[in-house]
């Protein structure tokens, strides 16, 4: 917990322009949500089929040879090269033909040659296949011309995988080249960990799911929207609670139940310090144990994140682009670790700046761009959209990915080198 987190009173969220508490830096507050995810343990085995999206929950071991014998790489002509005597080209009889599913015969006459097929198994003392492009037929005869490496065009026995190896880990996505590989060891059923349970809470008076009629002063509730399809993944179970107006004793309610249903509660909006941010009152009547308060990033800095008796809790800010970005930045990586994952990290990839931004420098920023054009080394070259206003949402809907600005930069130059990535990987 916090050493310094405070609870402000509504005088003092009047008078100041953030919440009390240190402002941490987006690696560290993103460190300490991690910390405060406890992966779920319940299991549940599923047909293999069934299992795409899903976290294995157990170590995964082959049970056989991947390739399971010796076999084919290629159409062509099997080969036991000590039999190639001089310097060629020779002349080989065609004793045999092979092709994928059938079995190789136990023994074949000196000196020949036998057809064979991708896939097909290689015969005991055979040890290169010659491309069928690289000989000449003419009857029962092949002529080659150049004598093959050893080994060519073979597959070994286990040469993929080794009977025994760990083919799939705790924590492992299954994605479905995963899965394939699975299918190929012979993995019928699959132990994988429950699905993680996220209550979403939208706070807010002002706020109207689409659809209905808008009243002065209201606005469709977009940061639901947003949520809900960033959360749709197989390994997760949203519970949507829907929105809840600013009453301290409604937010209080609602927030209490999720936090009793749930893995993981998210809320949008109230987390910030005006009157009519109730949030930090809720948590502290809630007794909750708050990790980060604030972090130095633009747009989100009054994101919280903590634990609300056994659930993990997000405060997320409630204008639009914040609310993605710190879902995106700090959430996520918790709800995954939450939900079981070992890889936590997020793909990134090196672009260059094709634009110009003079910036407050002091926090990690993230702007939304896109590109159409390469440089020279094959990089993006990005161009920013808008400028990254908090409840911005059209440059978040064009973005190709969002740049990461590093707090100490005071300009970004056309040519400079910059890092983006994927808003929600």
């Amino acid at each position: 917990m916090l050493p310094n987190a405070t609870f402000p009173t509504v005088a003092e969220r009047t008078c100041n322009a953030g919440k009390a508490g240190e402002v941490l830096a987006v690696d560290i507050a993103g460190a300490k949500a991690i910390a405060a995810a406890i992966p779920v343990t319940g299991t549940e085995t599923l047909p293999l089929i069934e299992s795409l999206g899903r976290i294995c929950a157990n170590a995964v071991a082959s049970s056989i040879d991947l390739p399971p014998f010796d076999n084919s790489a290629m159409d062509g002509y099997a080969l036991r090269l000590g039999e190639l005597a001089g310097k060629g080209p020779w002349q080989l009889p065609v004793a045999a033909r092979i092709a994928a599913g059938q079995i190789a015969g136990s023994s074949y006459p000196a000196g020949c040659t036998v057809r064979i097929f991708t896939g097909a198994p290689l015969p005991a003392g055979f040890d290169a296949v010659v491309m069928q492009e690289n000989c000449e037929r003419f009857g029962a005869m092949v002529r080659l011309s150049q004598k093959p490496p050893a080994g060519q065009n073979v597959r070994i026995a286990g040469e993929d995988v080794a009977n025994g190896a760990t083919v799939a880990a705790p924590g492992t996505l299954l994605t479905p080249e995963r899965i394939a590989l699975l299918a190929a060891t012979g993995t019928a059923s699959v132990a994988v960990l429950r699905k993680v349970r996220i209550g979403l809470v939208s706070t807010g008076s002002e706020l109207v799911e689409p659809g209905g009629l808008l009243s002065a002063g209201q606005i469709y509730n977009s940061n639901r929207f947003f949520l809900r399809a960033a959360l749709d993944r197989p390994w997760i179970e949203p519970v949507d609670f829907g929105i809840v107006a600013d009453d301290p004793e409604a937010i209080r309610t609602m927030v209490s139940e999720a936090a009793r249903r749930c893995d993981v509660v998210i809320t949008t909006g109230g987390v910030s310090a005006g009157e009519e941010d109730h949030m930090m009152d809720v948590l502290k009547r809630e007794n909750a144990e708050l990790e980060v308060l604030k972090v130095a990033m633009r747009p989100g800095k009054p994101v919280t994140v903590g634990r609300i008796g056994s659930a993990l809790f997000f405060g997320l800010p409630g204008n639009p682009y914040a609310t993605a970005a710190t879902f995106a930045r700090i959430a996520l990586p918790a709800i995954k670790r939450t939900a079981g994952f070992q890889k936590l990290s997020a793909s990134w990839m090196p672009a260059v700046s094709g634009f110009t931004y003079r910036r407050k420098q002091g926090r990690t920023e993230y702007v939304p761009v896109t590109w159409s054009r390469l440089d020279a080394d094959g990089l993006p070259i990005v161009e920013m959209l808008g400028r990254g206003s908090s409840a911005s949402l059209s440059p978040l809907a064009m973005a190709r990915a969002t740049a990461v600005l590093p707090p100490d930069m005071p300009a970004i130059l056309p040519g400079m080198r910059l890092r983006i990535e994927p808003l929600c990987d």
